[in-house]
């Protein structure tokens, strides 16, 4: 059974995701729409892109989908 904070991304993926997440965050806070972008550039599932917040401490706020 994979534990909760594993990924299903490469590492190299994984490294750009944090990127992205820290450049576009302000104040350890991102928006959904901001969030979803960086989840299709990466084509990578938007959940991924959640775990990875969660991960670094940095909140995603309007969220329309109800995805994070």
């Amino acid at each position: 059974m994979p534990e909760e904070n594993q990924t299903s991304i490469s590492p190299d993926k994984k490294r750009e995701l944090e990127a992205q997440l820290h450049k576009a965050s302000k104040e350890n806070r991102i928006l959904c729409t901001s969030a979803l972008a960086i989840a299709k550039s990466l084509n990578i599932p938007s959940s991924e892109v959640g775990k990875a917040a969660n991960i670094l401490k940095i909140k995603i706020s309007k969220c329309q989908l109800g995805c994070f």
